[in-house]
């Protein structure tokens, strides 16, 4: 069996807690790239954006390189559909959400022939557009890249 680092789970701790917190309890991690950001919106496609964005801006991806791009989305989508329940749509259902997200990238396996890999965590409130009508909602989607 191959030894593996969790990206995920150090990506949901990035957004459950705080970044000290988080390379405290996951010291193997030190090395990977990550960002954290939040996000309110009832849009789907402004959440892809500003994730999209977020790791542009950051050098986490490159613009240059699409297969960078495409791993993160479809990691992106996994975890939306984690926060919607499989129910791809938020704003055209009536639904808002406030999310932290975390993107971490780096190599999970001890043998680097085995890629790098990309993580995003989304953690945070969804619900009915009426303050107080919202719950927690969690999301995690990896791909490689």
């Amino acid at each position: 069996m191959t030894e593996q680092i969790s990206i995920g789970k150090y990506a949901t701790l990035l957004t459950l807690t705080d970044e000290d917190t988080a390379k405290k309890l996951m010291p193997q991690c030190r090395e990977m790239q990550f960002l954290t950001g939040r996000i309110g919106t009832m849009s789907l496609n402004k959440i892809i954006a500003s994730v999209e964005t977020a790791a542009r801006r950051e050098g986490i991806i490159s613009e240059s390189h699409y297969r960078e791009t495409h791993a993160l989305y479809h990691a992106i989508l996994e975890a939306v559909n984690g926060i919607t329940r499989g129910e791809l749509s938020i704003g055209e259902i009536m639904r808002t959400v406030g999310l932290r997200f975390a993107i971490v990238r780096g190599y999970p396996y001890k043998d680097v022939g085995e890629g790098e890999w990309i993580a995003v965590s989304l953690y945070g409130t969804i619900g009915a557009p009426i303050k107080g009508k919202e719950h927690e909602t969690i999301g995690l989607g990896i791909n490689h890249i």
